[in-house]
């Protein structure tokens, strides 16, 4: 059933100094509530009642003119997607200067050395190159920063951050929730942080309010929502965190059972640029990787964002060329056939890609969409939809989901989709490449609870590609860290999150947000 309303008798105060973690699933009025207060709601959205008061005066239906006036030298905010809130065609320099330049401060030689000190700030390095880099340059975390420099430019009394760490790996996020909590508390700012992770909401926060279906149904202090939640809402929300487990997956595949999939000493690295010019660029992605996979069992891949994991995934279900290197698949080296060649054995290594609605085609249905490929593998039309609208019900979705396209569904629903085309060939090894990344941590759960259902009752292998050490942690038996294109730590979950042998893997443990919240003295709320 729809709601009338984005946001419904929505009330919360944000003290001077004090950080105000939002926390509630996607859906809930998170975005809405931040967007309203920065006057950036769309035209089919419009305020129906209530105040927005900032030093004592009610802001809602200021002149545009008076809001532009605000926006980053009052209250500024941190986009959740870097890349597509920063200009593709302007530097990185050039976009803070801007900010600037809009209300009129300063000289362009002192908004130059302005942006300059930001970058520094910031932690970016070499702030005069980065200041001449484009956004598609800088990797996820970078961008980040980026966006913090630009809406600290002005020094706001109030910085409002929508998700800005979502789709970081856990050693970039522990960096950028420092900076936060540092900035705030040097320049005593009121941050109001929207977040759908209780691990970061236990790192950062002074308060909290919890958002459902676009009310407020439980706040307080981080300590009392945290551990004495009194909404079921809530609860539910924490129950579905995941956290490190001391204990293996219990699994019925064996190890002993003969490998299904077998990599040796596999290569793989990009050049950009040219050796005439000087500008070429050697990064070395995948540096002589091996493991091995039996039927039935997972073997996790982690690291920070540029270790090589999804070039990795990437080789294994040859969507490119690896450079050296094995990669024998049922006995099978996969890794020098041709597009033809591997063609009949594509049906039975599948993968389940990070973004579920750039995978999917807009245009089909979803019918459509899960029938296409086994129709061109020659599997007869009405076979390939009743087993479509097996799997739809099988990853819990209705038979209406057939029909529809892949807009009309939630983040949630349109992995649910992806699981189910991966699935659709009967495939005997999955590749799953960041598959709950950027879910809510309910439906997270519901995704991690539907992989091992389904592994248990295929025996399919998977390689299961993350960031997210606690999500590792819940679904796989084997882990493998990887560093700068190296497995630089192999072995069971409870070996590597808990007796880390690598100085790599012990960094990584140490940075997963809430993990180490306990041991850190409260932050005293300023009033």
């Amino acid at each position: 059933m729809e709601r009338a309303h984005a946001v419904e008798d929505i009330s919360f105060e944000l003290a001077r100094g004090e950080i105000l973690c939002v926390v509630g699933e996607s859906g809930s009025g998170k975005s809405v509530t931040a967007n309203a207060i920065m006057g950036l709601l769309p035209k089919s959205i419009h305020v129906a009642s209530g105040e927005i008061r900032l030093g004592g005066a009610n802001i809602l239906g200021l002149p545009p003119g008076q809001l532009r006036d605000l926006r980053g030298r009052v209250v500024s905010m941190i986009f959740q997607d870097p890349l597509s809130a920063l200009n593709p065609l302007m530097t990185v320099g050039a976009q803070i200067e801007e900010a600037m330049a809009a209300h009129g401060v300063g000289t362009r030689a002192s908004r130059r050395e302005r942006a300059l000190a930001l970058l520094a700030e910031v932690g970016l390095p070499d702030p005069w190159l980065m200041i001449h880099q484009y956004p598609f340059r800088l990797s996820g975390g970078q961008r980040q920063r980026v966006m913090i420099a630009m809406a600290l430019a002005l020094e706001p009394s109030i910085l409002i951050a929508d998700e800005p760490t979502t789709a970081l790996d856990v050693t970039t996020q522990a960096q950028i929730l420092k900076l936060i909590r540092d900035i705030q508390r040097r320049k005593g700012m009121s941050v109001m942080f929207i977040t759908h992770d209780f691990g970061v909401v236990a790192e950062i926060a002074d308060s909290v309010v919890v958002m459902e279906k676009g009310r407020v149904v439980e706040q307080g202090s981080p300590a009392k929502v945290l551990k004495t939640p009194t909404h079921p809402y809530t609860r539910r929300l924490i129950a579905a965190v995941p956290r490190l487990r001391s204990e293996d997956r219990a699994n019925a595949a064996r190890d002993s059972a003969a490998p299904l999939l077998k990599v040796e000493n596999l290569v793989k690295t990009y050049r950009s640029g040219s050796a005439l010019l000087r500008s070429l660029r050697v990064v070395p992605a995948v540096q002589g990787i091996s493991f091995q996979l039996a039927p039935g069992r997972t073997l996790g891949v982690v690291g920070e964002s540029g270790s090589g994991k999804s070039s990795l995934g990437r080789l294994l279900i040859r969507l490119m060329d690896a450079d050296g290197g094995r990669i024998l698949f049922e006995g099978t080296d996969i890794a020098p056939l041709g597009e033809r060649s591997f063609r009949s054995l594509r049906p039975k290594v599948q993968m389940i890609f990070q973004d579920p609605f750039a995978s999917l085609n807009p245009r089909m249905t979803i019918g459509t969409i899960m029938t296409v490929g086994p129709i061109a593998h020659g599997m007869a039309p009405s076979q390939a939809r009743d087993e479509a609208h097996a799997l739809l019900a099988m990853v819990g979705l209705d038979a209406g989901a057939y029909g529809r396209y892949p807009h009309e569904f939630s983040g949630g629903q349109r992995q649910r989709v992806g699981i189910a085309r991966a699935l659709m060939f009967k495939p005997k090894l999955l590749v799953a490449d960041e598959p709950v990344s950027a879910l809510d941590v309910s439906i997270q759960a519901q995704i991690l609870e539907l992989l091992d259902r389904i592994q248990r009752e295929t025996g399919v292998a998977m390689v299961f590609i993350t960031h997210d050490l606690r999500v590792a942690s819940q679904i796989c038996d084997e882990i493998a860290v990887m560093h700068k294109g190296r497995i630089v730590e192999q072995g069971p979950p409870s070996q590597i999150f808990f007796n880390p042998r690598a100085d790599y893997t012990r960094e990584l443990v140490a940075a997963i947000p809430g993990e180490q919240a306990e041991a850190r003295p409260a932050v005293a709320v300023q009033s």
